[in-house]
């Protein structure tokens, strides 16, 4: 037996130093686990960053929005009813222009000289007229002649009227007052019936067209007020009033079209542009208001979390308890202690009203002055500690508008 340990001394020896050497490294990652455990417990309860705002009321109009697109009271792309080479133009692009002022002729030389023709053969008819009317009273023609000298003066204005509605034809006068576009045409050019010459838009006002739903009927009336605002003047408010509204719904949408008059004395709003229309309806009302990013929207109902302390946590659990006939739970053996002015996190289920903008009106479960957390709401239940930081809110503007990049 001994010489049997002797030979496998060695053996022996590498097994002892391998455990040996085990149990060194199972000893210093033991302690490193320690150490990380003493250091978690030393941080305390693990925080969630979130932001804050306190619950207020505020006074709200109830209001209809919808976005339109303008267009102009009158507009026409102008052209002319007969063919021609354009003689003369009497305008610029971009003119303010009255109605029935002069704007572009077309040569009409031989036209005015076939009416001038015209207007002679009708003054000689109107001669003849006249001789044969004064012999038929003196009973030297007949009735019937006096009858054909009456038809051919008839023809001759006729035909009179009709050359010169032709030579009217190439004078292109502005139908209505407004402003002029970009000019089509140039001098010397011929132009064919319905030829685009310039565009004509009245801008002022403005008809701004916008689709509401079939609910709203009830509350919209003509001359009701309406406010209108484009992206391009953020900063302005057009003011107008309801027009038209369609007697048809879309079966498709179950909408209803509706037309705005809006003052434009400036002809800042431009036809083609879109607009947000807000319609004010209804008596002013006062509610209590959040963010509409500070709900969480369930299946089984909106809630909202509630900044409060540790200790008011405790509190009232503990005084639910109390109601229901239990007994409160101690703390864990070992479990760390919770300060008691730690910020919490407490899940609150609210009813909610109606929106305006980013806002969103709270009718119960939230009182005024309650501090609500705005963001971060997804890593929280209730109990969870919070760190509050405000250094970004969400959006909570009442009457957003789009922000160009």
């Amino acid at each position: 037996m001994q010489g049997w340990f002797s030979r496998n001394k060695a053996w022996f020896i590498v097994i002892a130093l391998i455990l040996g050497l085990v149990l060194v490294l199972g000893g210093i990652k033991g302690y490193r686990i320690y150490s990380m455990i003493q250091g978690f417990k030393a941080q305390g309860v693990p925080k969630q960053t979130v932001s804050s705002m306190k619950a207020a009321f505020e006074d709200w109009r109830p209001q209809l929005t919808a976005v339109g697109s303008l267009r102009a009271e009158r507009g026409a792309d102008l052209s002319a009813e007969v063919s021609g080479i354009v003689d003369s133009i009497q305008f610029k692009s971009g003119d303010e222009v009255k109605a029935g002022q002069l704007l572009m002729q077309l040569r009409s030389a031989d036209d005015v000289a076939h009416l001038e023709s015209l207007k002679a053969s009708a003054a000689l008819a109107e001669t003849v007229y006249n001789r044969d009317k004064a012999q038929f009273q003196a009973e030297a023609i007949s009735q019937a002649v006096l009858d054909s000298d009456a038809a051919n003066l008839r023809s001759a204005k006729a035909q009179v009227a009709e050359q010169q509605a032709i030579v009217d034809k190439k004078f292109i006068r502005a139908p209505f007052g407004g402003k002029l576009g970009i000019r089509a045409v140039d001098l010397g050019q011929y132009l064919s019936p319905g030829t685009k010459i310039v565009n004509l838009q009245q801008l002022d006002p403005i008809f701004v067209d916008f689709y509401l739903p079939q609910q709203a009927l009830a509350q919209i009336v003509i001359g009701q007020k309406v406010a209108t605002v484009s992206d391009t003047f953020p900063d302005l408010t057009f003011n107008g009033e309801i027009a038209a509204i369609d007697p048809q719904v879309d079966t498709d949408t179950r909408n209803v079209q509706v037309r705005a008059m809006v003052k434009n004395p400036e002809h800042k709003l431009l036809p083609g542009m879109f607009a947000k229309v807000t319609i004010e309806v209804g008596e002013q009302q006062r509610y209590l208001t959040l963010p509409q990013n500070a709900i969480t929207f369930n299946p089984y109902g909106e809630a909202v979390f509630i900044v409060t302390t540790a200790g008011k946590l405790q509190q009232e659990s503990d005084a639910k308890t109390k109601a229901e006939g239990g007994k409160p739970a101690a703390a864990a053996p070992g479990a760390p202690a919770t300060d008691p002015q730690q910020l919490v996190a407490k899940q609150v289920f609210v009813t909610v009203g109606p929106t305006r903008g980013d806002q969103i009106a709270i009718l119960k479960g939230v009182e005024e002055g309650q501090e609500v957390v705005t963001s971060g709401q997804l890593k929280l239940k209730t109990g969870t500690a919070i760190v509050i930081n405000n250094a970004v809110q969400p959006a909570n503007d009442p009457n957003p508008k789009p922000v160009e990049e």
